[in-house]
C-alpha cells in the first residue's frame, strides 16, 4: 500500500494477478519501470487485440526521462511484433505525465466502457433514502425469506466456490464465444479461490440451507478504497444479489471508506445495473497513442 496509487481497478495487484492468464501478460524491466502487455479475448471475432498498460512505476515517482525511454522500448516491441502500438487503461490522472514525457507527440481517447464506477461504502452498506428503496425491498424480502448465513471465503472453502461458480454457468445455454470466456475466467478464479490470504485477496459467501449461493471477492485498492473484481449469485433467489454485495460492505475494515466496483464494460444493462447504485465518481480510463 506504499506504492503508487492507480486508483483504478485493472492496474491492482489482485486485479492483475487474477487476470494474467486471460490477458496472456507479459512483462519486462526498462530503467524503473515494469512495462506490461496483453491482448483482449472478448472480441468474438479475430485475432485477440494487443495492448499496453500505463508503465508502472518501482518506487512511486514517474520523472519523464524514465517514461519516454520505458514508453518507446514498449512501442519497439509492439512494433518488432508487427503490431500498432497503443496503451490502454490509462487512468486520466496519468495523461499529465505522459505529456510531459511526450509534449505535443500523443493522442488520448476516452475509454467509457472502462471507466470505474466508486461509491461509498456506507451507501452500499446501510442503503438509506429514496435512491436506494428498490434495492432495499429486494435485501428485506430476501432476508425475511431465506435462511442464510454470510461468511468470510477463505481458501478452505476453494473447492465448494469452484463447484458453486461451474454449477451457476451450467444453468442456462451460452454461445460459443461465452462458453469459452467462462471457462477462462472459472479457471482464473479457481486459482484466486486457492490463494486468496497469500495473494492478499478478501471475499465472502452466502449459504442458504447450507449450500453456497453467492459470492464476492476484491482487495484493497489503496488506503481508504477496496475493489470488487468477481460478484457471482443464484438468480433464482430474489434480492441474492443485493444480499452479497450488502453482506460484503458491511464486513469490510472500518477504514474503507470507497467502494470500487469496476468497469461495465460497455453492456448496457450491467452499465444500468451500476449506476443504479449512485457511484460518488467515476475513475476515467482513456487509450492513448501516437500522433
Amino acid at each position: 500500500m506504499k506504492g503508487y496509487d492507480y486508483q483504478t481497478s485493472g492496474l491492482s495487484f489482485t486485479s492483475l494477478y487474477m487476470w494474467r492468464n486471460i490477458n496472456n501478460f507479459s512483462w519486462k524491466r526498462s530503467g524503473d519501470y515494469l512495462l506490461l502487455a496483453g491482448a483482449s479475448h472478448l472480441e468474438e471475432e479475430g485475432a485477440a487485440e494487443p495492448f499496453f498498460l500505463p508503465p508502472l512505476t518501482k518506487d512511486g515517482r514517474y520523472e519523464p526521462d524514465g517514461v519516454r525511454k520505458a514508453v518507446l522500448d514498449a512501442k519497439e516491441c509492439f512494433e518488432a511484433e508487427g503490431h500498432v502500438f497503443q496503451m490502454r487503461l490509462v487512468p486520466g490522472h496519468m495523461l499529465g505525465m505522459l505529456e510531459e514525457a511526450f509534449p505535443d507527440q500523443m493522442y488520448f481517447s476516452e475509454d467509457r466502457p472502462n471507466y470505474d464506477y466508486v461509491y461509498r461504502r456506507s451507501d452500499l452498506a446501510e442503503l438509506k433514502g429514496r435512491d436506494y428503496h428498490s434495492k432495499k425491498n429486494h435485501l428485506n424480502y430476501f432476508r425475511k425469506n431465506y435462511s442464510y448465513e454470510y461468511v468470510p471465503l477463505t481458501s478452505g472453502m476453494a473447492w465448494e466456490a469452484i463447484e458453486f461458480v461451474r454449477e451457476l454457468n451450467r444453468s442456462r445455454e451460452r454461445s460459443g464465444h461465452e462458453l469459452e470466456l467462462l471457462k477462462m475466467e472459472e479457471d482464473a478464479m479457481a486459482d484466486v479461490f486457492c490463494h486468496m490470504e497469500e495473494a492478499g485477496y478478501m471475499g465472502g459467501a452466502i449459504r442458504i440451507d447450507g449450500k453456497m449461493q453467492a459470492l464476492t471477492v476484491g482487495g484493497q485498492l489503496n488506503l481508504d478504497t477496496a475493489v470488487v473484481h468477481i460478484e457471482k449469485a443464484n438468480t433464482n433467489f430474489r434480492g441474492l444479489y443485493q444480499a452479497i454485495n450488502n453482506e460484503f460492505c458491511r464486513n469490510m475494515p472500518d477504514s474503507t471508506e470507497f467502494v470500487n466496483r469496476e468497469e461495465d464494460m460497455g453492456i448496457p444493462n450491467l452499465r444500468k445495473a451500476k449506476l443504479s447504485y449512485k457511484p460518488v465518481k467515476m475513475i476515467e480510463k482513456y487509450i492513448a497513442a501516437f500522433k
